[in-house]
């Protein structure tokens, strides 16, 4: 019991409980057949998340025209017919799941109302067709997940049909019936009785899963919306060919009501024809007999009294003959001017009911008009994002290398006051030299590049005023004195004993 409640998101279901799905399935390398059903399997998972994701951020019910279920009940029936056993019949050999799906019938008696939809179905011809609608019924029933967990659970009815190592034999079909819980959560309406499902050819399209990841998010919102308004557009397209199709066939059905109107109005002139000239014929028969009458009187003899006798019985028959046909002849009349009045009436309601759907079509082609100004409008705005987006990255490249000089006119600006910082150092340095020596030195205007230090009281004189050498208390060699001291050390050695 993985899955309890429809509700559940399923591509968090899907992401929680794919390592348990695939982990107790064994894959050999070696066997394509595996392979196979690996892939199948893949795809049926990728299909149904592709299918419900979308179906919830549409937010409406799903049609026979969306994309992503067509994906899905190409998927499907490729699953389903992997592995079937071929049937030789007298029209050659028959593979097709149908027959795997009419067990369901007899396993679960509420599929007894798919099945016998889809046999009632007029346009369906083949097993493959009736197999697909069937699909489509039980996807709409929300039914789909329970009536494959019921087929597959019965594999020794299902062996009949597949071949042991088919998808629906083994775990990877249970699989997909677990996934196929997460499809009671969207609605779809689909109508069959215009699609033809014999003769549709099912390709997998792999281009609706593979991602594309580098997009913003305003250009997200700006295709969400055009993908909405290009559903409404398709949609109100759809509704418009239906709509096309319908005046069609009223038209198709007002032209064979005004040939047969006028077929009948042909029949009614004949009627009348005929009427009139059994009139005429019944007036001579009449005016025959009055002379037949006169003459009759006329006639005294008795040979003549005999025939006259006949020939009064012959007028008479051929009279009520007559009669006869003219009481037919007005019936028919009657009944035809009745069809008349009958189809007339029809052919009012058929210009009335063309009147009322020229008025819906041209509804639907104003909002069609306003979806594609919208839809037009979406794309300037889409466009002056893309242009605003260009500039300001043109923008923030200007102030980049803005940036790039203004960092190097400040690292020159710091190499430069580095170098003046240096100078003004040595400047100080010069200047205070200059002072020491000034107060040593008597000399006026000592240069600094000529001056000595006294190795006794560490004073800077020039070279003049330190020229004498006497061995100090501090080392044995001679060093090199000032004046000053110089005389200072000769009387403290005198005075001193050696």
């Amino acid at each position: 019991n993985l899955f309890i409640c429809a509700s559940w998101k399923t591509k968090d279901l899907i992401r929680r409980y794919k390592d348990v799905f695939v982990s107790f399935l064994p894959l050999d390398p070696k066997d394509p057949i595996a392979i196979e059903r690996l892939n199948l399997m893949n795809m049926a998972k990728l299909s149904i998340k592709g299918l419900i994701e979308s179906a919830l951020n549409l937010g409406r019910t799903l049609d026979s025209d969306y994309a992503p279920l067509q994906q899905f009940f190409v998927v499907m029936e490729h699953c389903l017919k992997h592995g079937l056993k071929t049937k030789k019949t007298f029209l050659g050999q028959n593979k097709s799941f149908w027959g795997a799906l009419e067990l369901v019938e007899k396993l679960t008696p509420e599929a007894g109302e798919i099945t016998a939809s889809v046999k009632d179905l007029p346009g369906l011809k083949t097993p493959l067709g009736r197999g697909r609608a069937w699909l489509r019924l039980a996807l709409m029933q929300k039914k789909l997940s329970d009536y494959m967990k019921t087929i597959i659970n019965r594999k020794d009815l299902l062996s009949e049909f597949y071949e042991p190592n088919a998808l629906m034999m083994e775990e990877e079909g249970a699989v997909i019936a677990g996934l196929l819980v997460g499809l009671n959560v969207i609605d779809a309406n689909l109508c069959m009785k215009g699609e033809d499902l014999d003769s549709q050819v099912g390709v997998i399209d792999f281009s609706m899963y593979l991602k594309d990841g580098g997009h913003s998010s305003k250009s997200a919102e700006g295709d969400g919306q055009i993908t909405a308004i290009l559903d409404q557009k398709n949609y109100v397209e759809e509704l418009n060919r239906h709509l096309s199709a319908s005046v069609n066939n009223l038209q198709a059905k007002v032209d064979a009501l005004e040939k047969s109107n006028t077929k009948l109005t042909e029949e009614l002139a004949v009627a009348n024809n005929r009427i009139i000239t059994l009139q005429e014929d019944a007036e001579i028969a009449k005016e025959e007999s009055s002379y037949q009458l006169e003459t009759r009187k006329v006639k005294e003899y008795p040979p003549y009294t005999n025939a006259l006798r006949s020939d009064s019985a012959a007028d008479g028959q051929a009279l009520g003959e007559t009669r006869k046909q003219l009481k037919e002849e007005t019936l028919l009349r009657l009944d035809v001017e009745r069809e008349l009045e009958v189809q007339i009436g029809m052919k009012q309601e058929m210009e009335l009911s063309m009147k009322m759907l020229e008025k819906d079509i041209c509804e639907k082609q104003d909002a069609l008009v306003e979806l594609r100004q919208q839809l037009e409008d979406l794309r300037a705005i889409n466009q002056q994002l893309s242009h605003k987006s260009q500039s300001a990255d043109a923008g923030s490249k200007q102030k980049s290398e803005v940036i790039v000089r203004l960092e190097e006119k400040i690292n020159q600006m710091a190499g430069t006051t580095q170098q003046i910082l240096r100078q003004n150092e040595k400047h100080i340095y010069s200047s205070n030299l200059n002072n020491l020596v000034s107060l040593f030195c008597s000399t006026p205007d000592v240069f600094v590049f000529f001056q000595k230090q006294c190795k006794n009281c560490s004073g800077v004189f020039c070279e003049s005023c330190v020229s004498n050498e006497l061995p100090l208390p501090s080392s044995i060699l001679p060093e090199t004195v000032c004046t000053t001291c110089y005389s200072h050390l000769l009387q403290q050695y005198a005075s001193t004993p050696t």
